[in-house]
């Protein structure tokens, strides 16, 4: 065993002559303990919150999207869309035209999203687990229906059995409007209510209506022109990759996005507040380990008979500055394995047992516990900011105080 790690764990675990800094040092420990289980916690629980979000965005987002990266529209009938609908990890591909329309009906008005879709689209998207109320359905013989978000539903006050048709209109694009009868300068279709679904984000809830690719494209003006091509891959496939391949056929001129790309902004606020959190309790920590500062000064004051002791064995500076280095460094790091472990406890009695609710009424949120999910990124990421942070504060009263009390 190495001779100074030797001696530093002996003076970790003896009793020292004067109990304050026996207090002191367990002071520190505790402090490093407590700060550790919190950096392994939030962490996992934010974790936890971003797997949850990807869940609930997942049911209408496409595993991959394929838009253009210029304009609203382009021609699915070129050669490269032709290849890519044939590339044989792909189980199904959908067209969408999507828009912002006025939603009309019985003297309620909302600005919404209209998102047209083939008929293969229930193949494509887990919409059936999402409804709250009728059926998914995109037009029969005679007419074409709607499926509506939930809050969009309730702004216009209807749900899935009412028989009255919503008023669709937009503008036309290839005419100015007519500002003393602009309805003359409007498509204007109709469609009945199908279904209601829920997803919990006011995105889709408060602005998404689904409606056959034909009405969409018969009110937005356009022939066969689509917005977006929505791709499900078969099961095992390797999303990455296939993302890859796609990129490469299609050129610049398109844009292929899985999910996180397709939410861009929400995954990256999330990954924000978690890594400020980290950096919030990391000071924490720090504050923490300043007790280490004091339990070593210390702790050469009163080991200065056994430095001269260790002097005249023939010991010199180097080997006696590591002793209290290590003593200092095994304080943090003996926190640090306990904080970790008892995080990585806490996590799982989380997990399996559900000990912090959401709320106090069930069914009040989304999920009744706190999701977590532990990443061993993470928890590296913690054991090396409290070794750094416990070095440094060992550092500094070895080499800066022990200038005066090492030498004497």
């Amino acid at each position: 065993m190495n001779f100074s790690f030797y001696i530093a764990q002996r003076y970790l675990f003896s009793k020292k002559s004067h109990q304050a800094i026996n207090i002191i040092s367990m002071v520190s420990v505790c402090g490093v303990v407590i700060a550790t289980i919190a950096l392994v916690v939030v962490l996992s629980v934010f974790n936890g919150f971003n797997d949850l979000v990807s869940t609930l965005f997942s049911s209408l987002d496409p595993e991959l999207k394929v838009a253009p990266r210029t304009g609203k529209v382009f021609d699915p009938a070129s050669e490269e869309i032709r290849k890519l609908k044939e590339l044989p990890d792909i189980a199904c591909v959908s067209e969408v035209l999507q828009d912002n329309a006025l939603i009309q009906y019985n003297g309620r008005q909302v600005i919404g999203v209209i998102k047209g879709v083939e008929d293969n689209y229930g193949q494509q998207a887990s919409i059936d687990s999402i409804l709250v109320d009728g059926r998914f359905v995109l037009h029969d013989d005679v007419v074409d229906y709607a499926t509506l978000g939930i809050g969009l539903a309730y702004m216009l006050g209807i749900n899935a059995i009412y028989t009255s048709p919503l008023e669709l209109c937009v503008p036309q694009r290839d005419k100015q409007i007519n500002t003393s009868n602009p309805a003359m300068s409007a498509n204007i279709e109709y469609v009945y209510i199908a279904a209601i679904f829920r997803m919990n984000q006011q995105l889709y809830d408060d602005g998404y209506m689904i409606v056959p690719i034909s009405l969409a494209r018969s009110l937005f003006s356009y022939d066969h022109e689509v917005s977006a091509l929505e791709i499900k891959l078969k099961e095992g496939s390797n999303a990455y990759r296939i993302k890859k391949r796609i990129g490469a056929l299609l050129g610049d001129e398109y844009a292929v996005q899985d999910r996180y790309e397709q939410q861009e902004a929400s995954f990256k606020m999330m990954q924000v507040e978690k890594w400020m959190t980290y950096l919030i309790l990391a000071f924490v920590l720090m504050l923490a380990l300043f007790n280490v500062v004091g339990s070593l000064s210390m702790l050469m004051i009163e080991k200065q008979e056994d430095v001269r002791v260790l002097r005249n064995l023939g010991a010199d500076d180097p080997l006696i500055r590591r002793i209290f280095l290590f003593e200092g460094w095994m304080i943090s790091g003996f926190g640090a394995l306990i904080g970790i472990a008892a995080g990585l406890i806490l996590c799982w009695l989380q997990t399996t047992f559900g000990l912090i609710k959401m709320g106090m009424a069930d069914g009040s949120f989304i999920i009744d516990n706190y999701p977590v999910r532990v990443v061993f990124s993470d928890v590296v990421t913690v054991l090396a900011t409290v070794l750094t942070i416990g070095f440094l504060s060992a550092w500094y009263p070895v080499y800066r105080l022990g200038e005066r009390w090492l030498k004497r």
